[in-house]
């Protein structure tokens, strides 16, 4: 299969997901790596969140500070190692509807399989976070229609999802989160929604039988604390997604493993000791040789380099 029958796959694969009759667990964070990991462990597709990316590419908060260039660079990597469907938060578009047919386009080139379009005004603050607003509807219902038509020319399995973060900003509400929803999927032709943030299962139940398209939702926890995995199937979510979940939980690693150095006056803490002792837990250790092909380099050396260009394995050694 050649690289462009490939991705299609991927993006009809990622579409049998949303509209398929069981829920799917989307796992989410920054890095190829991350994604390649989240594949051998099984799951069936990968988020590339804005602040993820935000946060470890650029030290920053996710306020809109990344751009088209960095997401669209930073994915195609993680796209062109994982046979699993990627899906990019591409913010708000970085601009109007003539940005986001673009954004469209660029990331559509670098193998994803979807991306999100966000409802919040420019510069868009962090979903978790106070503060934000939103654009008309009808100015995203542009946004969308614009998305779209950039997607029909380019692959029409591309999906472009809707979100709405009108619940919790400025002047929303629950109504008004459900009236853009329909709008976006009705007059915008988006494929499926995201609802930002629901508060109450009723809110996500209603949803996923009004809006005309597949719907998954973040939590707020403020009324109501976070449904389980199977709740969320039962009320109609076609998806479940931790969009921060892996580099969430690698940072707080990092943070431990390099505080517990410091603590034993910079002493190296060896892995391959853990390895021998079996102290990895259940999973055992992270095969990183593994996840980035190192056989494959020797692979090609023995296949195309001459013998006087071949390396000698067999006498050198390293670290």
């Amino acid at each position: 299969m050649n690289a462009h029958d490939a991705t299609r796959a991927k993006r009809k694969k990622f579409r049998e997901l949303l509209n398929g009759p069981r829920c799917t667990v989307m796992p989410g964070g920054f890095s190829a790596l991350y994604a390649k990991m989240a594949e051998r462990a099984g799951f069936e597709s990968f988020f590339f969140a804005g602040s993820q990316m935000s946060a470890f590419l650029l030290g920053v908060p996710d306020n809109g500070f990344i751009g088209l260039r960095d997401v669209v660079d930073h994915v195609r990597h993680a796209a062109a190692i994982c046979d699993i469907p990627i899906f990019v938060d591409c913010d708000t578009g970085y601009g109007n509807a003539v940005n986001a047919d673009y954004a469209v386009r660029e990331v559509c080139r670098a193998g994803a399989a979807g991306m999100q379009l966000e409802d919040q005004e420019a510069p868009k603050k962090s979903a978790t976070e106070a503060g934000r607003r939103c654009v008309s509807m009808a100015e995203h219902v542009g946004k969308l229609k614009a998305a779209v038509a950039a997607r029909n020319e380019m692959d029409p399995e591309f999906v472009i999802c809707a979100r709405t973060d009108i619940l919790g900003a400025e002047g929303g509400g629950f109504d008004q989160a459900l009236e853009r929803s329909i709008a976006y999927v009705r007059d915008g032709g988006a494929d499926f929604i995201w609802l930002n943030s629901c508060e109450t299962r009723a809110q996500l139940k209603r949803a996923c039988k009004e809006i005309p398209a597949p719907v998954f939702a973040l939590w707020a926890n403020t009324v109501e604390p976070a449904p389980s995995n199977q709740e969320y199937a039962d009320l109609g979510a076609c998806l479940v997604m931790y969009p921060t979940i892996a580099a969430t939980w690698g940072l707080q690693a990092s943070w431990e493993k390099l505080n517990d150095m410091r603590e034993m006056g910079g002493a190296y803490i060896d892995d391959r000791a853990m390895r021998k002792a079996g102290s990895y837990g259940k999973w055992g250790p992270v095969e990183q040789s593994v996840l980035t092909g190192t056989a494959r380099i020797r692979e090609i050396e023995e296949k195309y380099l001459t013998d006087d260009d071949k390396r000698d394995y067999k006498n050198t050694w390293g670290h």
